[in-house]
């Protein structure tokens, strides 16, 4: 437990920020569900529509400090093949 004011006060701050840390892992998460039910029915045009709406997600919650860089790279270039791969 917390003693310090200081402590205290840092206490607050991390649960508030843990907070906006799990709504952005989350609206980054659906984003990222509906890119993979567009794939998996075989959609490309929705499944392309999906990734275009969900990659500047990704790369706010980079920016944000929520993932990665590379994670989110590392992401989006599998979910890319994987698009280009229903036309194939």
């Amino acid at each position: 437990m917390a003693n310090t004011s200081s402590a205290k006060k840092m206490v607050r701050k991390i649960a508030r920020q843990t907070a906006v840390n799990k709504a952005r892992r989350s609206r980054v998460r659906t984003f990222l569900r509906k890119v993979e039910e567009a794939i998996s029915s075989g959609d490309k045009t929705a499944a392309n529509a999906a990734f275009q709406s969900a990659q500047p997600e990704l790369h706010r919650a980079v920016s944000k400090g929520v993932f990665h860089k590379k994670t989110v790279a590392r992401k989006l270039s599998r979910l890319s093949a994987r698009i280009n791969a229903i036309g194939a």
